[in-house]
This record gives structure tokens, C-alpha cells and sequence, in this order.
């Protein structure tokens, strides 16, 4: 099929060069650097690395760097290195609960234990180009002055209390107190479905290694949600909402902060902290009307994803309540409640390498339709004149 690329080793590499030139722009204009982009591109580096599935900034970061700010780009270089580091294990599950929070918001209720946490968010800004960001040197020392006083601030430090609180904290300001989740208040009153670790789990599926089978229970599906491209999860999403899919969701809850990882040491008999990482985590309220042995109450849609990633947590927990519509008893009547549908294409890396195999040489191919064409076209013209 590629017989007829040959030959063309001197312009790929020239492609290279031209790529790196691309990529550098005006050598007169200073390198961004890795850093820069981990500091500045959080959000981005976020992304890369939930959907590259390798939780490191920096390579993240290096990433983006070497992918010119193509996201996609990115997390297939992130992805592809993933597959050469060995694994050791794996951790225990992240106690979420005890997260060290820097942002917690309920769209449910707005006395909430612990309060609401409004953090670092573009939620309540004015969608305006912010023109002083284009002003380099003394104003930006004099921003990031006052932004470092900011953090300093008392009452930034001061824990949350168990009345609402709606204050807004800078970006590191954290509180490290345990924060009961929203659905406690539902689960007290009996109203919300009852999620608990089962007593003999079945043996965990590692996507990272083994390929998506189906029928897919829900925690190989979380896996490739999790994964999965973050517009394509916010298209599924947003369908849902327009009606196809039978659910009314709530944002429970959306909290992001610090979590910690640790691992079980065989040797040690216990599990000890490996470090910190951020994540972003989305319950997702829907009502349910209940079946024959269920009472009406209220079901979850469950979202994790690493850094700050609320749209794309909030997506994914969306999916992944209307992927639970047979579990439930719900007709399946809309594309996200179809998990071979949705799983199947929703990985950025595999949808995108299919699509662009498409720039490269078909020639022979093409040429065998061609020639097909010409002959039906000769076959029915035959007719039409006959």
C-alpha cells in the first residue's frame, strides 16, 4: 500500500526541520519555557495529563511544548511515553473525603457542612479580553506582588466553618480540615442510592494494558471516561441535557484540592505516602422514579480527574449516569446510554491517529476505486444507450 513512498526520506526529514522552526517562531522573541507552561497553563497541563493518563506536570508540560499547543498532540507524546515506564504497582484508592480543599462548591443546597468554597474559577468572571495581561515588566511585578499579599491574607487561612461560607481564595491557599460530602444529607434521609465497596470485588481491569472488552462493568468504564477526550464527553454530556437521555441532573458536588497517594508495602505490612496530586471530582444528582423493587430517590453520575479539570469531571459524571440507564431499568433511548457507542469512541489518541492516517499515501487504493468507478460508469452507460 506505502510502496510509493519511497524515496522520500530527505523530504520527511526537511518536514522535521521545518516543524522545529515552526514550533521555535520568532527567534527574536523569548523561548517559553516548561515551566512557564506548567506555572501559566495549569489547565491545559490538567488535561494532558488526565487524558495522557501520567500524573507529572512537567512532562506534561514538555508536552505541550513540543506539540506547539496542540492538546491532542500532547497527550499522544504522553501517552506513547507512558508505555516505556515500568510499573511497580499499584496505590491504594485516594480518600477524596480528606482532601486538602482549594475549591468546593454544591449546586444542591447552599447550607452545605464545611461551606462553600468559591476558590480559583472563571465562573463569575465577565467573558471580556483582559488587556492588561498584553502589559509586561513593572505591572506585572506590581500584580504579582499584590497577589502574593493576597495569599498572606488571615482570613484566606482561616478554616471553613460549618455554616455556608462563599469566599474566594487564591490559588495554594488550601483547607486541609476533612470536608463531609453533599450526598451525606441526601444518604441520611435515605433518598439517594446507596454506594458502597462491594464485599467481594471482582479483579480490576487496567485499561493502560489490557484492551476495552464489552459488556463493560462500571469501573473499566470510569477508567475509559476518565481517558476519554473531554469534548467529545462534554458533547455526550450536553445531549443528556437536551433530552437524550430520561435525567434532570444537579451538580452535588465539585470539589478540587490535594489528595494523597499512598501504597501498600509488603514488607512494611502497612501503606505508607507516596506524595500529593490535584484532582478535580464531580457527583452528579439525578432523579429517579424508581422500579419495581427500588423506591423513587435519587441516583449519582461520578466524575475524577486529574489537576483542575471541572468540565471535564462534570462531563464525565454526566456519561457516566447515563451509561448506567440498563443497570437501572431505564429504556435506552439516546447515544451516551450506549456503552459501545461511547467507549468505543471516545479516545482522543485512537480517534485521532484513524482520522489523520488519512494524510498519508493511499495511492493504490484510490486507484483500484478509480478504476471500479470507470467501469460502472462505462456498464451504465452501456444500458442507457442500449
Amino acid at each position: 500500500m506505502y510502496v510509493a513512498v519511497k524515496g522520500g526520506e530527505r523530504a520527511i526529514e526537511a518536514s522535521w526541520r521545518l516543524l522545529e522552526q515552526a514550533r521555535r517562531g520568532d527567534r527574536a522573541e523569548p523561548e517559553l519555557t516548561v515551566a512557564q507552561i506548567r506555572q501559566q497553563m495549569r489547565l491545559a497541563c490538567a488535561r494532558v495529563m488526565t487524558e495522557g493518563s501520567v500524573y507529572d506536570e512537567d512532562l506534561a508540560a514538555l508536552a505541550i511544548k513540543q506539540a506547539a499547543g496542540d492538546l491532542v498532540e500532547a497527550i499522544f507524546l504522553l501517552r506513547a511515553y507512558r508505555t516505556t515506564l515500568p510499573r511497580f504497582g499499584y496505590t491504594v484508592p485516594i480518600e477524596t473525603e480528606r482532601m486538602e480543599v482549594r475549591r468546593r462548591i454544591s449546586a444542591t443546597f447552599k447550607d452545605v457542612p464545611g461551606g462553600q468554597l468559591l476558590g480559583p474559577t472563571y465562573d463569575y468572571t465577565q467573558r471580556l479580553l483582559d488587556f492588561s495581561l498584553l502589559a509586561e515588566g513593572s505591572m506585572g511585578q506590581e500584580r504579582g506582588r499584590q497577589a502574593s499579599a493576597e495569599r498572606r491574607s488571615p482570613e484566606c487561612a482561616s478554616p471553613a466553618s460549618a455554616a455556608a461560607v462563599e469566599r474566594a481564595c487564591p490559588p495554594d491557599a488550601g483547607h486541609a480540615a476533612t470536608i463531609p460530602r453533599v450526598v451525606t444529607l441526601l444518604d441520611a434521609e435515605g433518598l439517594i442510592e446507596q454506594e458502597r465497596p462491594s464485599e467481594h470485588p471482582l479483579p480490576s481491569v487496567d485499561l493502560a494494558l489490557e484492551p476495552l472488552l464489552m459488556p463493560a462493568d462500571r469501573a473499566v468504564r470510569l477508567q475509559n471516561l476518565a481517558r476519554g477526550d473531554e469534548g467529545f464527553l462534554l458533547a455526550m454530556g450536553y445531549s443528556t441535557q437536551r433530552g437524550y437521555a430520561g435525567s434532570h441532573p444537579f451538580a452535588g458536588e465539585i470539589r478540587f484540592g490535594s489528595v494523597a497517594v499512598e501504597m501498600d508495602i509488603p514488607e512494611l505490612g502497612t501503606a505508607i505516602e507516596l506524595g500529593e496530586i490535584e484532582v478535580t471530582e464531580c457527583q452528579m444528582i439525578n432523579q429517579f422514579s424508581g422500579s419495581q423493587k427500588t423506591p423513587p430517590s435519587f441516583t449519582q453520575g461520578y466524575g475524577l480527574a486529574f489537576g483542575h479539570s471541572e468540565r471535564k469531571a462534570m462531563a464525565m459524571s454526566l456519561v457516566d449516569r447515563a451509561l448506567r440507564a440498563e443497570e437501572l431499568g431505564e429504556a435506552l433511548t439516546a447515544p451516551a446510554q450506549d456503552p459501545e457507542f461511547v467507549l468505543y469512541h471516545s479516545d482522543n489518541v485512537e480517534a485521532s491517529g484513524f482520522v489523520q492516517h488519512l494524510k498519508l499515501p493511499h495511492y493504490v487504493d484510490f486507484q483500484s476505486e478509480l478504476e471500479l468507478v470507470r467501469r460502472l460508469r462505462a456498464s451504465h452507460e452501456e444500458k442507457e444507450s442500449a
